[in-house]
């Protein structure tokens, strides 16, 4: 039987339609791994109360330009960094450096059945906000803290950034040209992936902590580094590596072990060709025109493809130059040729299976009137993931939570604003 200590969580944004609709979240943390976690948990369903500073909030409601428009067309204070990873969310100000701000915290602690952190380690224990400190007031709580390094080991107390961790953690050594070919060399994924990889993980952990929870009644701290993320997220190169003692090298947009398996120019953009085995390959030269390209034994087969590609792929570069990406796209389909286009955001967002799929949401603002963001990608049965309620402006739901949370008057609320505490 599912133990719920706490019950269901009611007040005005009660979704207990969702799959985490008894589950209340106290999100300490800024930037994108932690606030990716917590959006994840709001689109099932939990009550996020998002804590930050007075004044200022979260690092990137300032990370713009691009800021969401009014309805005149103007920029409003709403980043759309911010916007990308706090919908579904409630804003309460809170000085967490006071005394009163912490004791603030510590009393919603005892209404809320998960905290997500990313300061530093050690930061928080200052504060009384630490794991040890608030088992205490809570001994089921889930406790989720995100670094760069983890809490312990040689680099625990460094400060952990998504492009360094790229770096230090194997991805830019296998993302990017070749060396020996012009812009050779390594590059980050052009999103913040361990970043987001990292809140993907944390979300698996905080539900897997809630059940464990729900079975013993026993909670738990979480350790998330984004290190270990970026190393576990290697996966088959990774793998490779520890199994054969060989370094992988960067193929860019071309695959170690086939060929045509990457990127060629048409006419007018690029597209993907991706041919897995002999029969493909020969299609693709023949819907190009060029079947002898399949008869010659240099490339007949795609072992001898492979030792021969530095000849056969500017033969195939200059084959499908000839071509616009739409006819390329039509051929290759028509004969069953793994391809596709690549396509700008402008293009994504028109695609028709994209649009069909309703990944494009706008949602009611106060300030913007609307803003348009991605919607959840989970589709449940019978808890669907909701995308409901716009990010929220700094501060939003402040009186909110402390009345429906904690049970506030309006006399107490009005003294922790005189005192600066929210």
């Amino acid at each position: 039987m599912a133990f719920h200590p706490n019950g269901p969580h009611n007040g005005p944004d009660n979704r207990l339609q969702g799959a985490l609709g008894h589950i209340r979240v106290l999100d300490l943390s800024r930037v994108l791994a932690g606030p990716w976690c917590a959006q994840n948990l709001a689109d099932l369903g939990a009550d996020i109360i998002k804590i930050e500073r007075p004044g200022a909030g979260d690092d990137t409601r300032a990370w713009g330009p691009p800021y969401a428009p009014d309805a005149a067309g103007r920029p409003t204070t709403e980043a759309a960094y911010y916007l990308a990873a706090n919908r579904g969310k409630r804003s309460l100000t809170v000085d967490i450096a006071s005394e009163p701000g912490q004791a603030l915290l510590r009393e919603l602690v005892r209404h809320c059945d998960v905290v997500i952190e990313n300061f530093k380690v050690g930061h928080l224990k200052r504060y009384g906000l630490d794991y040890d400190s608030l088992k205490a007031v809570r001994p089921d709580l889930v406790y989720c803290s995100i670094t760069g390094f983890g809490q312990d080991g040689p680099y625990a107390h460094r400060a952990g950034y998504d492009f360094l961790i790229q770096g230090m953690g194997g991805l830019m050594s296998v993302t990017g040209e070749r060396d020996d070919l012009p812009g050779g060399g390594p590059q980050k994924v052009g999103v913040a992936l361990t970043d987001l990889m990292t809140g993907m993980y944390a979300t698996v952990a905080v539900l897997a902590a809630l059940t464990h929870r729900d079975r013993t009644g026993e909670g738990q701290h979480i350790d998330m580094a984004l290190l270990d993320t970026q190393v576990a997220m290697l996966a088959n190169v990774g793998s490779n590596y520890l199994n054969s003692g060989k370094r992988p090298t960067r193929w860019g947009n071309a695959h170690a072990n086939i060929v045509p398996y990457q990127t060629f120019a048409c006419s007018d953009g690029h597209i993907i060709v991706a041919a897995g085995n002999d029969g493909q390959y020969q299609k693709f030269v023949e819907a190009g025109g060029r079947p002898e390209l399949a008869r010659d034994p240099r490339f007949a087969t795609n072992p001898a493809r492979v030792q021969n590609r530095d000849v056969l792929v500017p033969l195939l570069a200059d084959m499908v130059r000839e071509r616009p990406r739409a006819e390329w796209i039509a051929l290759l389909e028509a004969v069953g040729v793994p391809c596709g286009p690549i396509n700008d955001l402008d293009e994504v967002f028109a695609n028709e299976q994209v649009r069909a799929r309703g990944m494009e949401i706008a949602l009611p603002h106060p300030t913007a009137g609307q803003v348009k963001l991605v919607r959840s990608p989970m589709r449940m049965s019978a808890t669907p993931a909701t995308s409901d309620k716009a990010p929220p402006l700094l501060g939003e739901h402040t009186d909110e939570v402390l009345r429906d949370v904690l049970g506030k008057t309006d006399a107490e609320i009005a003294a922790l604003r005189e005192g600066g505490v929210v």
